[in-house]
Order: structure tokens, then sequence, then C-alpha cells
């Protein structure tokens, strides 16, 4: 078996989820079960945020203009049914199942033409960062799965490749810090070294660094919190796993 794992980054007005979560940026989705035919494709996702986040998430998923798993970039006539399973202050679960198309295009659908039958999808979804774990069986044309997905996406979003390795075999990320972090997670954790944040007493704050950086704080913020969530669950899989290897997602 063979693991993939890729994050597509929505632009604006591409994905109504991404967008309603790029308003909420401690939000976050992740599928429970996720399974498609030919035809069709039905997931359980599982959202958590605060009540505003929550009731903003179900709104999108409710009142989209198409279904937010179709890669197409505009209406493609699929028809979809989302249910809610379960809604409390911190919790959201939905049901969803959506008839495709000849014109709509998906991940799991992409998947089942070029890895064949058989694959397995996890998927987290956070502020416009939606990231695909995939399952499949070796000796697959995953470059043609990758192009299939470029093709779909257009100009609506950016891929990046974060990991393919055997699921038995220790992980391997790529990344522009080779700890699968982004190019500006890993440049916004550098430049908060480099200029103190991380000291005591901190030399810098967030405003500050954002300031030098010329980005809005809120995205500094963020690409921070996100770098050192990612740094700090990689070392407690390490010092989980045996003889400190990495383990997978």
């Amino acid at each position: 078996m063979r693991e993939l794992v890729f994050t597509l980054e929505y632009e604006a007005g591409c994905n109504a989820v991404a967008d309603t979560l790029a308003d909420h940026p401690d939000a976050r989705i992740r599928s429970l079960s996720l399974h498609a035919t030919a035809e069709s494709l039905w997931r359980v996702d599982h959202a958590s945020g605060t009540p505003e986040a929550l009731e903003d998430i179900e709104d999108a998923f409710l009142t989209s203009d198409y279904y937010a798993d179709c890669l197409a970039a505009e209406d493609c006539g699929a028809t979809q049914t989302t249910q809610v399973l379960e809604h409390t202050d911190d919790t959201l679960v939905l049901y969803s199942y959506w008839n495709r198309t000849p014109s709509c295009a998906s991940v799991p659908h992409i998947a089942l033409e070029h890895l064949g039958d058989g694959a397995l999808f996890e998927t987290r979804h956070q502020n416009r960062e939606y990231t695909w774990r995939v399952i499949h069986s070796k000796d697959r044309d995953v470059r043609a799965f990758f192009e299939g997905i470029e093709a779909a996406i257009g100009d609506c979003a950016d891929m990046r490749i974060g990991r393919l390795t055997d699921v038995s075999a220790p992980t391997y990320e790529t990344g522009a810090d080779g700890e699968g972090l982004s190019a500006d997670q890993a440049a916004a954790l550098e430049a908060a070294v480099e200029h103190g944040y991380y000291e005591t007493p901190r030399k810098v704050d967030v405003g500050e660094l954002a300031g030098r950086l010329d980005v809005p704080r809120s995205t500094l913020a963020y690409r921070l919190r996100r770098a050192e969530s990612h740094l700090a669950k990689r070392y407690t899989d390490r010092k989980r796993s045996p003889e400190g290897a990495p383990t997978t997602l």
C-alpha cells in the first residue's frame, strides 16, 4: 500500500467552505468517513469551532450553489443532500451525499480513475488549506492522478505535495524546511526566531513582527500557530514511535 498526502490551498471565492473557514481561523473540519463510486460520493464530517463558526459552516454546506468537494470552478449540475447529524455549541457532524454529472470532478473520483478501487481517504480542512491523505494500492499512475487534480482545480487552488511513501515505511515529508512546513510557515518561524519572538522576555510581538514582514497580523499569527502545532506533533510522534522514527498522520 502507498500513502499520498497533499494540500489544496483555495483562492478566495472558489470554495464556499474554504471561504467560511478563512473567516474563522480556529475552526476546522475533518472527515469521519468518505466513500465514492463512479456516480456518487458520500461522507461524514466533524467540524469544531466556536458556536458562530459552526453556524456559518453549517450554512455553507446547506446553501452552497454546488457541492463543496467538487473541483469544478462553477455549478456543474450535481445534486446533493446534506443532513445535520449533530450540532452542539462546539461540535457539528454532517452527512453529505452527492450525485455527480459528467462535468463534475473531485479528488475521490480522480483517484478512482487513476488509483483504482479501494482507495481510503482522510481529510482535514482549516482556513483555506484542505489536506488529503490517500491510501491506495501500489503500481498505480500517481503522476496522472496529480495531473488530473491540477487540471480540475485550474487557478482556484494551489497544490502542495506533502508525502509519498509506503504505508509501512517511515514517512518522508517534503517542504521548504524538510519538516513538512509550507514555505510561508517556515519563513514565519525563521523570522520569529531571528527577531526574538521566542525569547524571554520577547523582543518583538506578533504585531511588530507582522509589520516587519509586511503581512497582516492575523496571517502571521495563523502561520506561526500552524508551524508550532506541526512541529509539536512531530516531536511527540517521534517520542512515541520505535527508535524515535516519525509516524504517519
